[in-house]
């Protein structure tokens, strides 16, 4: 009976190379920019109830003290607060969109060598079971039957 051939082993991890899932290097890369870590502390602190509570206390104060009925100024300062708020908002979907595309990329690089080396494996097994079947029972035929496709 011939040595087996095992399949190739798996390569040691480079040295220099992160644990991290390459979306999570990308984001920790990306937390070093200050705009985006600006970004980020805004987006936060605007989806928090501190936030809800300033601003309730700040447009009571304003509309009872600064600025009688019907508040221009105050309708403006709301509505360029939204546009500034929904620009956040935005850059932290599209941060969050671009992290599950290179999380999804690289997922599928991975299951797919992962069903090369499973497509390996099981050519090896089946070779050895012919093998063993050969050895066991000489001339019994050609041993199990194939696999269907």
């Amino acid at each position: 009976m011939t040595e087996p051939a095992s399949p190739a082993p798996h390569p040691a991890p480079h040295p220099t190379r992160t644990a991290h899932h390459p979306a999570v290097a990308h984001e920790l890369a990306l937390a070093g920019d200050v705009q985006l870590r600006i970004a980020d502390l805004i987006t936060r602190f605007a989806g928090s109830m501190p936030f809800v509570y300033v601003h309730v206390a700040a447009f009571a104060v304003w509309m009872l003290v600064v600025e009688r009925s019907p508040w221009p100024t105050l309708t403006l300062i709301v509505s360029l607060e939204a546009i500034f708020l929904s620009t956040f908002v935005m850059i932290g979907q599209n941060r969050q969109a671009r992290f599950q595309r290179i999380k999804a990329d690289h997922d599928f690089v991975a299951q797919e060598q992962e069903l090369h080396v499973n497509t390996d494996l099981t050519r090896v097994i089946e070779r050895l079971v012919r093998e063993i079947h050969q050895s066991v029972a000489p001339g019994a035929g050609d041993g199990p039957p194939a696999p269907s496709a």
